[in-house]
């Protein structure tokens, strides 16, 4: 019998937990030895329960997936995290990797990927599919989004205009012109519009 990777659930939907211990204690090498609905009992559950791998959900209440990962981290260097979440926001990934994450799985990916994500994190490698880890690569060669444009950024999905804007953040029309015309530049679009979209298709602003 090969040996068991322990397993730690962290998922704010119940039926979710419940269907994953369901299905994944069906093989011989999976045990789930813990489970919870909040980010922030991640680092207690792991000195419990020691898993091998942590599948941590992204959108839980409180302590978001992320920073339960990167609390979780810095208490226990050694955890494995594969982040496991119904959305696939290149931002929201990145910010995964991080925090820490060996791996990051879509929700909608078939259950023979679930376990093989799982077999490769409980050996310390990283495991992405080769398409979001095609968009990571990508991103690492685009020019990033900085703090300032992405406040402005936030301000045009809303329908603010220049003026409304530069108002807002207490800085000159020409200034947020300057801006906007950056933005449209490293998003690689020509008005807006199309920023709004790219900006929310890449996970930079959440609406």
């Amino acid at each position: 019998m090969p040996p068991t990777i322990s397993l730690l659930l962290i998922d704010d939907h119940f039926v979710v937990r419940s269907g994953l211990v369901a299905s994944l204690e069906l093989e011989d090498d999976l045990k789930v030895v813990g489970e919870s609905d909040r980010g922030e009992d991640a680092s207690g559950l792991f000195v419990q329960t020691k898993p091998e791998v942590v599948l941590m959900d992204l959108q839980l209440p409180g302590l978001s997936g992320i920073d339960a990962t990167a609390a979780l981290l810095r208490e226990h260097p050694s955890a494995r995290v594969l982040i496991f979440s119904t959305f696939a926001r290149d931002d929201e990934i990145h910010a995964a990797l991080k925090a820490g994450a060996l791996g990051y799985l879509q929700k909608s990916s078939s259950r023979g990927t679930l376990l093989a994500a799982i077999r490769s994190i409980a050996k310390g490698d990283r495991s992405l599919p080769a398409d979001i880890e095609k968009r990571l690569q990508d991103r690492l060669s685009e020019p990033e989004i900085t703090p300032r444009e992405r406040e402005i950024l936030t301000l045009v999905t809303r329908g603010n205009a220049n003026k409304e804007i530069a108002a807002t953040l207490g800085i000159s029309e020409d200034t947020v012109k300057q801006h906007v015309s950056r933005i449209l530049t490293k998003l690689k679009v020509n008005d807006r519009a199309q920023a709004t979209a790219e900006a929310i298709r890449r996970g930079i602003i959440s609406i």
